[in-house]
């Protein structure tokens, strides 16, 4: 994971349905990195939503939701690797 001091951190815990998702990738601008946690992760198996490429899915939460063992491995963090991207990052938006 690099370090992007000047980039967002965006962190989305909604289903890719849900219109906040939408919201979110329409803010993501190059450069910044999308974090998705809870049942925002479903959105790794869909391969017609074009997620940026700074994307990473929360281990734990992928696991819970049998969508780890079908994406691939650099796909996925784990809470340290989490709490690596805050570090990196100097802005968060939680949505």
């Amino acid at each position: 994971m690099p370090e992007n001091t000047t980039a967002t951190l965006h962190i989305i815990n909604k289903a890719p349905e849900h219109a906040r998702f939408r919201y979110c990738l329409a803010s993501v601008q190059q450069g910044d990195t999308l974090l998705l946690i809870e049942d925002a992760v479903l959105a790794l198996l869909d391969r017609e939503r074009q997620l940026p490429g700074a994307s990473y899915g929360l281990e734990t939460d992928a696991n819970a939701r049998a969508v780890a063992n079908r994406v691939p491995a650099e796909q996925l963090v784990d809470y340290a690797g989490f709490v690596q991207l805050t570090v990196n990052h100097s802005r968060i938006i939680n949505w």
